[in-house]
C-alpha cells in the first residue's frame, strides 16, 4: 500500500468516525408534547363573537377534528367545519410544543383570509396564547384563554388590545368533546 492511499484511508476512518458521532438520536416527545394528548378527538363548539373589529358579532358553532400529526406525537392538527355571523367557516390548525422557546405553538388559518400564529402556556387544567397580529396597519394583541372544566368540556375566551395590557372580550364560548 502506498503512502499516498494508506493516508486516504486513514482520512476516510477518521471523517466516518465523525459523522457517526455527530449523528443526533431520533427526538423523543416530551412531557409538554404527551400534554397535547387533551386535544385529540372530536370536538364541537358553541361562542359569541362580540360586535367589533370581526363583524357584527352573533352565535358561532363548529365541529372539529383533531388528531396527531402522521409518524409521531409531537403536533396535533385539527380541522374544523361551521358556521359564524359572517357564514360558514373552515379552520386549519397546528398545535405543538417548541421545547428549545419551552412554549406550547398555534398556527391557524381558515377560508375566510385569517391567519396567526400564537405561544402559549399550560397552568394545571389552563392553556394561555398570546400573539401579535396586524389588522388595517395596526397591530393588535390577542389573547385566548382555554381552560378545561371537566374531562371533556372547555370554557374559552378570545380577547383583543391595543396595547397588551387592557383587553376587550371578543369571544367566549365552550367546546365539548365527543
Amino acid at each position: 500500500m502506498s503512502l499516498r492511499r494508506g493516508t486516504l484511508c486513514i482520512c476516510i476512518l477518521l471523517v466516518a468516525s465523525v459523522v457517526s458521532a455527530e449523528q443526533p438520536e431520533m427526538p423523543q416527545p416530551t412531557a409538554e408534547h404527551k400534554a397535547l394528548e387533551l386535544w385529540v378527538g372530536t370536538w364541537s363548539g358553541e361562542g359569541d363573537l362580540k360586535p367589533g373589529i370581526f363583524g357584527p358579532g352573533g352565535p358561532m358553532s363548529w365541529n372539529e377534528e383533531c388528531a396527531w400529526f402522521e409518524g409521531s406525537k409531537f403536533h396535533v392538527v385539527c380541522t374544523s367545519e361551521g358556521a359564524s355571523p359572517m357564514g360558514p367557516v373552515k379552520g386549519l390548525g397546528i398545535v405543538g410544543y417548541n421545547s428549545e422557546r419551552e412554549v406550547y405553538t398555534h398556527y391557524g388559518v381558515d377560508n375566510n383570509g385569517w391567519s396567526a400564529y400564537s405561544e402559549g402556556t399550560r397552568e394545571g387544567d389552563t392553556w394561555t396564547y398570546f400573539s401579535k397580529e396586524t389588522m388595517g396597519g395596526r397591530t393588535y394583541h390577542t389573547r385566548a384563554t382555554m381552560t378545561l372544566t371537566a374531562p371533556d368540556t372547555m370554557k374559552f375566551t378570545w380577547e383583543m388590545s391595543e396595547d397588551g395590557e387592557n383587553w376587550v372580550l371578543l369571544m367566549e364560548g365552550t367546546s365539548t368533546k365527543k
